[in-house]
């Protein structure tokens, strides 16, 4: 497996959900989803509508992962409500729908495809390094960091066994010049 790189600048993120936008809404809330929750590609991929909606079509505050140890809990913030139900709405999807259709088939994109996506984003936004679909998950951990998430929330979140791997994973050195933003409005 090749290794990649999180999207550090907000402008190359912008210029991707651009181009995405302007393309498909499927890949466009792929892309959003991808660095708001930090999951696993084939994470996002398995996700259903029903996943992600009550009954009465309200999104849930928190997508349930099911994994070995249990269920792992994944805030959805109001950029991610907002655009699912835009996206569900537009797209028509039904209830026992995975979220990201193929155009094919009843079944979810490959990851395949959702790599070919991405990367093709990137280039076209003119983004230099080597971006596929883990980057999305590796830029939110970044600018979680960034932003004052403690490592070791990221460290649970990835399933990493400590926090240097996770940093490691991040892309962070101990010596990069990271400011973190940390603000608390009481």
């Amino acid at each position: 497996m090749e290794y990649v790189e999180a999207l550090r600048d907000i402008k190359e993120i912008n210029a991707i959900k651009r181009y995405l936008k302007k393309n498909s809404v499927r890949d466009y809330v792929l892309f959003v989803l991808g660095i708001n929750t930090g999951l696993k590609i084939t994470e996002l991929l398995c996700m259903q509508v029903k996943d992600l909606l009550s009954e009465d079509l309200v999104i849930h505050d928190f997508y349930s992962v099911p994994n070995k140890d249990g269920n792992k809990e994944v805030f959805l913030n109001e950029t991610v409500k907002k655009i699912i139900i835009q996206y569900v709405d537009c797209a028509d999807l039904k209830r026992e729908d995975f979220l990201f259709l193929s155009k094919k088939t009843k079944l979810p994109i490959t990851r395949q495809q959702a790599y070919r996506v991405i990367h093709q984003a990137a280039e076209h936004a003119g983004i230099k390094g080597k971006i596929g679909t883990n980057s999305l998950r590796k830029t939110f951990g970044y600018h979680a960091y960034k932003r004052g998430v403690a490592i070791s929330l990221l460290q649970r979140h990835f399933n990493h066994a400590s926090p240097s791997e996770t940093l490691r994973y991040l892309g962070i050195s101990r010596e990069d010049p990271i400011k973190t933003q940390i603000d608390v409005r009481l």
